[in-house]
């Protein structure tokens, strides 16, 4: 029989394992849990016999592929997969996927949310400003970047975007030729890119100084796409720039000494809602049903 486990350090809410374990189970398969563990030893263990695996943030390794001798099929129930190593994957015959769009409206109100929260001076009590009439850059207009553009547009904002993949923009939408561009004309960006060779360190210095006074980068990505350095160094220069995000940069201690211009959550929150996780493992089991039965593809990352 069919086995499938799902592995998770934070453990999906019980109706989300209820939803994963119909679709496993009506499909004549097994499914295994390995909830709140602490120890990579354990997945090591707990992967030996699976067919599939379902993760969430968790590291799928080489040395976990070498564990999982049977293993066909993994899926980061989620958008990004920078926690799966899609080489060892391909070596290990292993087809990859990640469940695009699951996330996308939680990671949407978060950025609309971080907004409101700082325009407001982070509720201090303080005198703050209104987001209507604002500027907003969208860097990387996918999923993410399509909703939280029709929010924008919603809530009165002026919504920029730019993509190199995107050729055309929905209505409201003014799709910018360059990054240049689209910094110069924000006063809030919002990053929604991948952290590739590409993009790494790409937001840097030089880019972000375009932005006009009192501006505010907002990053729902990932920390590498940052330059913390020329960061650090253009917030020292410019009292006016803000910087918030959910995902917690390597120099949070230099950061945070900018005080009320900053402000990191704890953890990643951008998926942290009942409706994307149950959304995104509900996705990731219906997956791997249609890959094990049918052979479909769809989401392979590892092409």
């Amino acid at each position: 029989m069919t086995k499938v486990l799902v592995a998770t350090e934070k453990a999906f809410a019980k109706v989300a394992v209820d939803g994963i374990r119909k679709i496993v189970e009506g499909a004549g398969f097994e499914l295994a849990l390995l909830e709140n563990y602490t120890e990579a030893a354990d997945l090591l263990k707990a992967v030996a016999d699976a067919d599939a695996l379902i993760v969430r943030s968790d590291k799928v390794t080489a040395q976990v592929l070498e564990a999982a001798k049977k293993l066909k099929i993994v899926v980061r129930a989620g958008a990004g997969y920078d926690n799966l190593d899609l080489e060892a994957c391909t070596k290990h015959g292993v087809v990859a996927m990640n469940t695009p769009g699951q996330n996308s409206n939680a990671v949407a109100e978060l950025v609309v949310g971080f907004m409101v929260f700082m325009a407001r001076l982070k509720f201090s009590g303080k005198s703050g400003s209104e987001i209507r009439g604002k500027s907003l850059g969208i860097h990387g207009y996918g999923n993410i970047g399509r909703i939280i553009a029709r929010d924008a547009i919603a809530l009165g904002m002026k919504v920029y975007a730019f993509d190199p993949y995107v050729k055309k923009a929905e209505e409201g939408v003014e799709l910018l030729a360059s990054l240049d561009e689209l910094y110069s004309k924000s006063q809030y960006v919002t990053l929604h890119i991948p952290a590739t060779a590409e993009t790494k360190l790409s937001v840097t210095h030089a880019l972000v100084s375009r932005m006009p006074k009192g501006a505010c980068l907002i990053n729902t990505a990932r920390k590498e796409v940052i330059d913390e350095d020329g960061l650090l160094k253009l917030m020292a220069e410019r009292e006016d720039l803000r910087y918030v995000a959910d995902v917690a940069p390597d120099k949070l201690d230099e950061f945070n000494k900018f005080g009320d211009r900053v402000f990191f959550t704890p953890k990643k929150m951008g998926a942290q809602t009942s409706e994307a996780n149950i959304n995104a493992g509900l996705a990731a089991a219906e997956q791997i049903v249609k890959f094990i039965k049918n052979g479909d593809k769809t989401f392979q990352l590892n092409k």
